[in-house]
């Protein structure tokens, strides 16, 4: 095998890979990149038998088509710290060549065929949706999984897939995200009543193998496994395995209850202020509205007070509610300072609902008062 590549490009796409590829296991193998370059492309392959990617690299002239083995560590540092921007690699598969104008390297070769083999996207019944929504599923509810929990299967973000959209939740029991968008089902695919429920490091993952660039994301479900493609990457993953709470069940439906709308921007700068004075023992923050004015006051013992105001459009009776700020700021620093959410509460005691008009809710448990 012989190529010729462009740098950074290589780089950037064994990055991605690398986020795979197990720093020990027991099979030491899978330590490595395995890279085929061929006549349909360049693709570069890890796994941690849990997940796996192919990432397809540009960029690339292969004047030899092959396979090869990559250490992760070490052609990783030679790719990062070389300040070509050609690089020439070939391998005899014993030895393998990277060559820059001023440098060259020799490193020890592995059998490509002990690599497991990571399958390409070839489904005929699968969703599509848009990169971008695909990348605000994964931002909006990602941040409120919890990996520690041993009663539900919260380690992950619950995707539900139906015929013209798919909604991802994401939970630890103390507050819940759900963002939902359109989607296409190809070949009637839907998840059904599958729980399906990607692992946070796989969704993380995701959203970092989708780039910036537009275009499509695929996913089709495997039994236990989820398989996603998209412009410069597939992805196959194993699924949680467990009860899912019934998250339906969680979203509050209070027709009666006050409406307020604010903007996100400053609320998150007022949160902020306000938490300057919180502790881990003391993370609640009161929200008190009343004549057009939210007050956000905080207290700890040891550290001192705090009171923000910011004027709001509120002339319902006086109410007050005690979140943890570090669950509301949260919900606030994935949205656009410019956007405006709404904020549905009740009473003191029972959730408050936060939402947005392009299918974000956002659901906190409120506070004891004493805390």
């Amino acid at each position: 095998m012989r190529i010729n590549c462009n740098r950074e490009n290589f780089l950037a796409a064994f990055q991605i890979a690398a986020t795979v590829a197990p720093t020990r296991s027991p099979k030491p193998i899978l330590q490595n990149i395995k890279l085929h370059a061929g006549e349909q492309g360049t693709t570069l392959t890890a796994t941690d038998m849990e997940i796996g990617i192919r990432v397809d690299v540009e960029g690339v002239d292969v004047e030899s088509e092959g396979d090869a083995v990559f250490p992760v560590a070490r052609f990783g540092s030679i790719l990062r710290e070389s300040s070509d921007e050609q690089l020439h690699i070939e391998t005899d598969g014993q030895i393998t060549v990277i060559k820059g104008q001023r440098s060259e390297f020799r490193l020890p070769g592995e059998d490509p065929a002990q690599f497991p083999d990571i399958q390409p996207f070839a489904d005929d019944a699968y969703h599509e949706v848009p990169v971008a929504l695909m990348k605000e599923l994964i931002r909006r509810t990602l941040f409120a999984t919890d990996e520690e929990s041993s009663r539900y299967a919260l380690g992950g973000v619950l995707l539900e897939m139906e015929a013209d959209r798919i909604i991802a939740v994401g939970t630890d029991g103390r507050r819940l995200a759900k963002m939902e968008g359109p989607a296409k089902s190809v070949g009637e695919h839907a998840t059904g009543d599958t729980a399906t429920i990607v692992p946070s490091r796989s969704m993380q993952l995701i959203e970092r193998a989708l780039g910036e660039g537009e275009g499509e994301v695929r996913l089709a479900m495997h039994g236990n496994d989820i398989r996603i493609s998209s412009p410069r990457a597939t992805i196959t993953s194993r699924l949680v395995e467990g009860r899912f709470p019934k998250w339906r069940d969680v979203l509050p439906k209070r027709p009666d209850a006050p409406r307020i709308e604010l903007t996100i921007g400053p609320l998150y700068s007022a949160l902020r202020q306000a938490a300057i004075v919180a502790s881990e023992e003391s993370r609640g923050i009161d929200f008190r509205f009343a004549d057009g004015t939210l007050e956000l006051n905080a207290s700890t013992a040891e550290v001192g007070q705090s009171r923000v105001e910011m004027p709001i459009a509120y002339d319902a009776a006086p109410l007050t509610v005690t979140m943890d700020h570090r669950f509301v700021s949260d919900f606030l620093k994935v949205l656009s300072p410019e956007g405006v959410c709404a904020l549905e509460i009740k009473d003191s005691e029972e959730a408050a609902l936060l939402s947005t008009a392009d299918g974000y809710e956002y659901v906190v448990m409120p506070l004891a008062k004493e805390q």
